[in-house]
């Protein structure tokens, strides 16, 4: 029901229904109203105006109050009862002039109130006046309909896309005797811009990376899936980690800076839309502890070794896309006992409500503290810890850590 001026010449008039139990008095009105070009449909009754209104609703309905059997007032009730009825805009026309008579009548729903005897000219300014109310108010709720049923259908692609965006996370850690892996990964929105993975690369050497992809939302989740979907383990077609199999039959794996030399050519910088990435990505071997990596503008790994301190490893590099000159392959060894943290900026980065930055002095603390728990345990104490530290919100960024541990020697 899209209510319209009689003057609008491209759609059918405004509806209205008229309710009076004096025929004169429906005459009167009825003639003058349509003379104005609107569809009049008078009735003598509350009854048969509850009749009519359900069956045809009318955009506007002029109503007497003193009827027998019922009432305006009641009539009036009754429409504000039924849900197909209630928006329909009741001007109230009554020889009732006290002002109790007014209140009960604004009181049961009615938008206005013309006392009789009335001028035409006031009645017609009214009536459209409420016609256009009316019109603003169904296109407003439709509008809204609209809008609500796009909201639906954009929350269910993004659960989609979040799930989608999932199947690129750690399913279960790879088994590598002498080695155990945690992470955690908390998006600050239902799309996150990280991602991480562990790749087993063969018996004893694997892959690790985490990303963290400029902004958030819908880009900078698909750049993020992409980009996981090249660093995927090598029985996907479309890896970039492995360039075929040596004489031996083991896995000939692209070094780590060749892998990000390969990500930035194949995604420049775009100033449209000005999205980027950082990347940490390394293999280890676990045969001797070497870790292998490549920084794109990441932060660099931290290494905490058993019964001394943890310490970030400087990395310097310049996120994919953006570097004009091949990366550098750096190597740290992780010992027995020792363990070692990928993480995303959203940690040392995060905010307190006073404005003060986590710092990397109060992650390294938070990693030694943690020493003596199970590495899932503290990871999870850690991003914790953030959390807290922002108030005890929802992550301001995406938070993600993965970590190693090698087991210690025993020795007996």
């Amino acid at each position: 029901m899209n209510p319209v001026k009689p003057s609008d010449g491209g759609e059918p008039p405004a509806s209205i229904l008229i309710v009076d139990d004096t025929p004169a008095n429906l005459q009167v009105l009825a003639g003058m109203l349509k003379e104005r070009g609107y569809k009049v449909r008078p009735v003598p009754s509350g009854e048969l105006a509850l009749s009519a209104a359900r069956r045809e609703p009318p955009d506007l309905i002029l109503l007497d109050i003193n009827m027998p059997e019922m009432n305006g007032y009641e009539v009036c009730e009754r429409l504000k009862a039924d849900d197909d009825l209630k928006g329909i805009p009741v001007i109230f026309i009554s020889a009732l002039t006290e002002s109790l008579d007014k209140v009960n009548a604004f009181a049961t729903g009615g938008l206005d109130y013309i006392t009789k005897p009335f001028q035409m000219e006031e009645l017609h300014a009214r009536v459209e006046t409420h016609l256009k109310l009316r019109r603003l108010q169904t296109d407003l709720e439709e509008a809204n309909a609209r809008l609500e049923g796009a909201n639906g259908r954009m929350s269910r692609d993004l659960k989609a896309a979040a799930k989608i965006q999932k199947t690129f996370l750690p399913r279960a850690a790879p088994q590598v005797s002498g080695v155990q892996f945690a992470w955690s990964y908390r998006p600050c929105d239902e799309l996150a811009g990280d991602g991480l993975n562990i790749i087993q690369l063969g018996d004893e050497r694997i892959g690790l990376y985490v990303m963290d992809v400029s902004g958030h939302g819908v880009a900078s989740a698909l750049l993020c899936v992409t980009l996981s979907r090249l660093l995927s383990p090598p029985s996907d077609p479309s890896s970039i980690l492995v360039k075929g199999r040596d004489v031996a039959g083991r896995l000939d794996l692209t070094p780590p800076a060749e892998v990000a030399d390969r990500l930035n050519l194949l995604f420049p910088y775009d100033t449209a839309t000005e999205q980027f990435a950082t990347l940490m990505y390394g293999v280890l071997d676990a045969s001797t502890g070497d870790f292998r990596y490549v920084s794109a503008g990441h932060p660099g790994p931290l290494h905490l070794v058993t019964g001394g301190s943890a310490k970030i490893i400087e990395s310097p590099g310049f996120p994919i896309g953006l570097a004009n000159e091949a990366y550098e392959e750096r190597c740290v060894r992780v010992g027995d006992g020792d363990r070692l943290y990928l993480y995303s900026d959203g940690l040392p980065d995060a905010m307190s409500p006073a404005g003060e930055r986590f710092g990397d002095a109060r992650l390294l603390d938070m990693i030694e503290t943690g020493a003596a728990r199970p590495l899932n345990e503290g990871i999870v104490s850690l991003l914790d810890e953030v959390t807290l530290w922002q108030g005890g919100e929802s992550p301001q960024d995406d938070m993600s850590v993965l970590a190693l541990e090698i087991a210690a020697t025993v020795v007996s």
